[in-house]
């Protein structure tokens, strides 16, 4: 291994049908779906026992299929169909037709993110779609260099993926004569679609755009020639993060995820600075024994029923005659022990502006985000997928598990992770708690990469390799703050005062990155000289910069650190911490002595910016004690999480 293969979408990284609907609004009947098939239910007779030939814990999907009972066993006839089906039409589709349709859905007719996608079809119909429907006349130049030849001498293979393959290559001449490269060869035959150039060219761009973190890997340049395009890349020779797990017996020590963690971190966080979302972070593990897996449920389709045992000896076997043709998404430099990890696949990221939503799904289903199913996400998204790596790496098991993958989004969207099995009860409360924060499914009570890093977390607190970076999150509570009532603005000061000094710290470091002016304040200059000092040309792709104009009016005015906490703490945030109920009561005492008045409600609506059509004394009765006229704790509340119209209307 030790190359680096950012690659296009394969099996379990694809763009899925919208399944958050379905299986919302899925049968009790079906089975498939049902939270019991998760890893939070192992007295389930259908959840799989811990295989001695895999380290991982993660209940066998092979163990349900070769665990039932035909029907001539439960008293039937060998063609009766069993009882359970009766309860709905058909069995829950086969996974390996998922991804044969997934794959004939991105090689056929795609729609683009933003429209409205259908259903991935399946069987016959994925079958005939992906003969089918492909665009004609495509433009494959992509406008690269073309003397691909003349610079690099290519070498061996060492790695290969659905859509390229990667070999060896060293300069040929110049300042970096004889030094290695990795090649990553994407042939344009297989770009049947404009989606598919369109990845390529997105993956080049952001690669070219992104530079100077030492956890990203040094992107040379790309060429191109009539039958290939070539992405040139730095080698990285130390190996998978999944072979590290591995040799530590499919999980690591506190301190070793800790390390891993923190630079996995360090990127994420730069990248969202940047305004870019990676959308498909994961360590690699599950993809292969998911593809080796269905590899398994072919062979069982075709030879009948086989014995658990053997099939486990055939899937070790098979992981180790396969494990250099798959992909990869983070690798170590070197073979050294404190080698850098480098991510090296952006086959899936796209640029997000700090205040947009994306809506296609995408991602692979273990990793995937509660706010990608519902198609309405941002940078979150891949501060959830860290939460899952760092469960793995804790753990050594996944935290969602089912038998299908409708199941896996049913676990992903209403099932909290298990934290109670081994060993679990033998770690730190603290490591506990901090992926607890990574794994919270309201993303905006999540901590954001940025934050994970800093030393509010007392997990992290003592590492010395966690360097705070500079967080867009601030940024963006700082235009909601901007944009807020003077009410909210007091009620937010109030609660400011009630932080704690692990919550300020990330603060005061946040801060101290904007570089205030002698007096101690910040403006609009301060906020655009720390941005401009920490930009990429990614910057631009994603349009952090016209987002920054939200914060022009700080161009007359100063903001003190005062201000600065009360404008950048996150509400939602403190909401999810068990002291919250303190912190609000507090604020709100603190709130009552300083700028509590006796206010009507038709000035409270003026002041809160409520549209006319809304029938303010129905909706901000309970905002107002009727003793005084004052704010009340239940107003003090809603007006701290900040109202709209649209809020204030559905709560009628």
């Amino acid at each position: 291994m030790g190359i680096c293969t950012s690659k296009p979408p394969t099996e379990t990284s694809n763009r899925y049908a919208n399944p958050a609907k379905d299986i919302i609004n899925s049968s009790p009947g079906n089975d498939a779906v049902k939270p019991s098939d998760t890893a939070q239910n192992h007295t389930n007779e259908d959840v799989g026992k811990k295989s001695p030939f895999f380290p991982f814990y993660s209940p066998s999907p092979a163990h349900y299929l070769f665990s039932k009972k035909t029907p001539a066993a439960n008293g039937g006839s060998a063609t009766s169909t069993p009882k359970r089906f009766f309860r709905r039409p058909f069995p829950p589709p086969s996974p390996a037709k998922h991804i044969r349709a997934a794959l004939a859905r991105r090689q056929g007719s795609v729609k683009p993110n933003g429209s409205k996608g259908g259903v991935i079809p399946e069987g016959s119909e994925a079958a005939g779609e992906e003969g089918g429907g492909r665009v004609v006349g495509l433009d494959k130049s992509f406008g690269f260099s073309k003397n691909f030849g003349g610079k690099y001498e290519i070498g061996e293979e060492v790695g290969r993926g659905h859509f390229g393959y990667t070999c060896r290559a060293k300069f040929k001449k110049g300042e970096m004569k004889g030094q290695e490269v990795a090649v990553k060869v994407i042939p344009k035959v297989k770009m049947t679609t404009a989606i598919a150039i369109e990845d390529v060219r997105r993956e080049v761009k952001i690669l070219r755009a992104l530079s100077g973190h030492n956890n990203l890997v040094q992107f040379y340049d790309a060429f191109e020639d009539n039958e290939n395009v070539y992405v040139v890349m730095e080698l990285c020779e130390g190996g998978e993060l999944l072979d590290r797990i591995l040799a530590r017996g499919g999980k690591y020590t506190e301190d070793e995820a800790k390390a891993v963690l923190v630079q996995i971190l360090n990127v994420v966080s730069f990248c969202h600075l940047q305004g870019v979302v990676h959308r498909d972070l994961k360590p690699e593990i599950m993809k292969r024994i998911e593809i080796l897996i269905l590899s398994l449920i072919a062979l069982n389709e075709k030879h009948g029923h086989l014995r658990e045992g053997v099939i486990f000896v055939f899937l070790w076997c098979l992981c180790h005659l396969t494990i250099e043709l798959l992909d990869q998404n983070f690798l170590f430099t070197s073979k050294e022990e404190n080698s850098p990890l480098k991510a090296i696949d952006f086959g899936l990221s796209d640029f997000v502006k700090p205040d947009a939503r994306l809506n296609d799904i995408v991602g692979s289903a273990y990793y995937v985000a509660p706010e990608v199913l519902h198609r309405s996400y941002s940078t979150e998204a891949d501060v959830w997928s860290v939460g899952v790596i760092s469960y793995i790496l804790l753990c050594g098991s996944r935290p969602f598990w089912a038998r299908t993958e409708s199941g896996i989004f049913r676990a992903v969207l209403k099932v909290d992770p298990s934290f109670d099995e081994s060993p679990w009860p033998s770690l730190s409360s603290e490591a506990k708690d901090f992926v607890k924060r990574l794994l919270n499914k309201d993303p905006r009570k999540r901590m954001s990469a940025a934050q994970a890093l800093s030393q509010c977390h007392p997990w992290i607190k003592n590492n010395n390799d966690a360097k705070v970076p500079l967080d867009i999150m601030i940024f963006k509570l700082m235009k909601a703050y901007m944009r807020s009532s003077a009410l909210r603005k007091a009620a937010l000061r109030a609660l400011s005062k009630t932080l704690t000094v692990d919550e300020l710290f990330y603060l005061k470091e946040q801060y101290a990155l904007l570089v205030p002016n002698k007096n101690g304040t910040i403006s609009f200059d301060n906020i655009k000289a720390a941005l401009t000092k920490n930009a990429t040309d990614a910057m631009k792709e994603s349009h952090v910069f016209e987002f920054l104009a939200s914060l022009n009016a700080l161009q007359y005015r100063r903001m003190d650190f005062e201000e600065f906490c009360a404008a950048s703490l996150s509400v939602h945030q403190l909401e999810a911490l068990e002291r919250w109920e303190q912190h609000a009561c507090c604020a709100y005492e603190l709130f009552e002595s300083d700028g509590n008045r006796a206010i009507v409600i038709e000035e409270l609506a003026s002041e809160l910016g409520v549209s006319p059509s809304v029938p303010v004394h129905a909706v901000l009765h309970d905002w107002i004690r009727h003793t005084d006229g004052k704010l009340s704790f239940l107003g003090f509340v809603k007006l701290l999480h900040g109202v709209s119209s649209r809020s204030l209307a559905k709560s009628q």
